[in-house]
């Protein structure tokens, strides 16, 4: 199944697939985000890709598309096909009853339940299938889909704006706004397309939020508030707002019972680590072990400081999307991550695949530390 030589074409065409497969994000989670584009002779007969959770995959979509001219088509897909049957029938056997007569796949499935067992199925029946090209770029797109399947736990993004500076806030605690609206639009994007957005309870006090996206994006995110103590205010906008959209306390384990009920009667959802969880760090891996159990794929922490700089020392932070504003305030204002922090600068972390773009007046850097 390795690559024989390939041509320019061959790159374009995956290229395609994977353009494609960036539509479904945002509504198709947990399942992957898949394109798929049919070839015959050199022209595109058919194009797909996963438009929602439950719904076709992209095999079938482009399947539908192309119709009789599928016989005899290269199939390139960004990953795997599947073989089994959950929401829908298997695209390997749809791809089979085409008569396509090859597929060119990016990337193998990371589900135990596939795992090459797709592309074992299509060889088995004489399909010649090629596995590897755009593997990176697909690699890359699938990557909060593979942490969920392998590593049981979402892929946690981390947002912050800060000043030219590096203050989260003035030292009186003012951070509204560091940023312009184009930054704080982006911010929007980012949580209409998340499982979930996090922030501390210190955070939420001091500004109370909303935490939702505005315009609505294609998934409504759970607000999390990590407090410990269960001390959020029933008047906050958080609770007021519970039935637009669901908030949950991660609080730990000797939350007073009096708080959690009070809490739980507004409507609000409390969950508690365990005993073991005594320190920050530990606290946000089992919480992040519960939200993967909930089949939850991309998580937003908004800080504020000793938010992240937990996060950042439990080594749980995979994507950072950060919005430099030109100002400066100086003072004692807090800096963005706090925590134990990396002591020797040789071992700090370095962002993979980093993109710095303009927004307005502010710079936006972002990229992955996995």
């Amino acid at each position: 199944m390795s690559l024989a030589a390939v041509s320019d074409d061959d790159h374009r065409f995956m290229a395609r697939a994977l353009e494609l497969a960036r539509r479904g994000e945002g509504y198709v989670e947990p399942n992957p985000m898949v394109g798929c584009v049919l070839v015959h002779g050199g022209s595109v007969v058919g194009e797909g890709w996963h438009q929602r959770y439950g719904g076709p995959h992209a095999e079938i979509e482009a399947l539908r598309a192309a119709g009789s001219s599928a016989a005899g088509a290269t199939a390139y897909v960004t990953l795997e096909p599947c073989d089994h049957t959950g929401k829908t029938p298997p695209c390997t056997a749809a791809l089979q009853r085409a008569g396509v007569g090859r597929v060119v796949v990016a990337c193998r499935d990371f589900n135990p339940l596939v795992q090459g067992r797709g592309l074992a199925r299509l060889q088995a029946a004489g399909i010649p299938c090629e596995l590897g090209l755009l593997a990176r770029e697909g690699g890359e797109l699938l990557a909060p889909f593979a942490k969920l399947m392998v590593e049981h736990r979402p892929w946690v993004i981390a947002k912050w704006a800060m000043t030219l500076d590096g203050k989260l806030a003035t030292s009186a605690g003012d951070s509204q706004w560091i940023s312009g609206e184009q930054s704080r639009a982006v911010v929007h994007q980012l949580r209409g397309r998340v499982d979930a957005i996090v922030a501390g309870r210190g955070s939420v006090e001091r500004d109370d939020p909303l935490l939702t996206a505005r315009p609505p994006g294609p998934r409504k995110p759970t607000r999390i508030i990590l407090d410990s103590q269960a001390l959020l205010s029933l008047e906050s906008q958080l609770v007021r707002t519970v039935t637009d959209a669901p908030v949950m306390i991660a609080a730990a384990f000797n939350a007073p019972a009096e708080r959690r009920q009070a809490l739980a009667a507004a409507g609000v959802e409390v969950w508690q680590s365990s005993q073991l969880a005594v320190t920050p760090s530990a606290r946000w891996l089992e919480l992040l072990d519960e939200l993967g159990r909930r089949l939850m794929t991309n998580v937003l922490v908004e800080g504020g400081a000793r938010v992240l700089g937990s996060l950042l020392d439990a080594s749980a932070m995979d994507e950072v999307h950060v919005f430099v504003a030109p100002k400066l305030v100086g003072g004692a204002g807090p800096s963005p991550i706090a925590g134990q922090g990396i002591e020797p600068i040789n071992a700090a972390l370095r962002l993979k695949s980093a993109t710095i773009d303009e927004l307005g007046s502010d710079v936006y850097i972002r990229g992955r530390l996995r």
